[in-house]
């Protein structure tokens, strides 16, 4: 089971490389909705809840905000991530460690569907990602860990060509 939970942690790290380093919202949707989703399964068969939970919302997300951005998607989807927090503190008796996944989850919910521009979006996920890599780290997750590094370093690197494109012209 190990095996075949990191090598859906790999393939999610590859997509999510790919996806970060698109220069349209739609295509990093799209892209990081299948790494997502390979990531979902890699935290789900650690059995990682939340992250699993984050993660596959989170896939299922970026596919709606393809075509609907609304105050109603948004909300959905906040209240979906907090009514699985709640399930997992209060029903589950999950540790404290799952509010570092959940506010992961929140940020990219909110920063996927309000933000439009890509660069903005990759800002607002840093913080994400580094709640992200705690949480991969407190579990065990190996892939967990290199897909929040990869996409740390993705979007630093993409944020710094962008800046150097935009002085030199």
């Amino acid at each position: 089971m190990q095996f075949w939970a990191e090598g859906f942690g790999a393939l999610a790290v590859i997509f999510n490389f790919i996806g970060y380093r698109q220069n349209t919202v739609e295509r990093y949707l799209m892209v990081s909705a299948v790494a997502l989703f390979c990531v979902s399964i890699h935290f789900f068969m650690l059995d990682a809840m939340a992250a699993g939970i984050g993660c596959l919302l989170a896939s299922i997300r970026n596919v709606v905000a393809l075509k609907n951005r609304g105050k109603g998607v948004l909300i959905g989807f906040v209240a979906a991530n907090l009514a699985f927090l709640a399930y997992e503190w209060f029903i589950l008796n999950h540790g404290w460690l799952i509010f570092f996944a959940y506010s992961s989850a929140l940020i990219f919910t909110i920063g996927s569907i309000v933000l439009r521009d890509a660069t903005r979006i990759r800002q607002w996920f840093i913080l994400a990602e580094i709640l992200g890599l705690i949480y991969a780290v407190a579990v065990g997750s190996i892939f967990g860990t290199i897909f929040n590094i990869t996409n740390l370093t993705s979007i630093i690197t993409k944020l710094v060509q962008d800046r150097k494109l935009k002085q030199a012209s």
